[in-house]
């Protein structure tokens, strides 16, 4: 059971991967529609797609190390932050 949910973790960690390089272009871009965001933000950008990346490589090893609780809790990490910034109401 905790096989099935480390791939389901991993398939949407990778989802979100794919969302955030899909998106990319309307923050950095150098088109009218970019929001033109500096090197800071795009820093914290490019962590956020390692984080993705990296996060079920991490449970599958801690998974196979028998912390398959803390494996789960890892893979499940960049989408349950990604839900936790979608709660945040926007500036404007």
């Amino acid at each position: 059971m905790s096989k099935l949910l480390l791939i389901v973790a991993a398939l949407a960690d990778l989802g979100l991967a794919g969302l955030l390089v899909a998106v990319s272009g309307f923050l950095f871009g150098s088109g009218p529609e970019s929001a033109h965001s500096g090197s800071l933000i795009m820093a914290a950008y490019v962590a956020a797609i390692i984080a993705c990346v990296a996060a079920p490589i991490v449970g599958f090893v801690l998974c196979r190390r028998e912390k398959t609780g803390l494996g789960l809790a890892v893979a499940f990490m960049p989408p349950a932050g990604a839900l936790a910034a979608l709660m945040i109401p926007p500036p404007y």
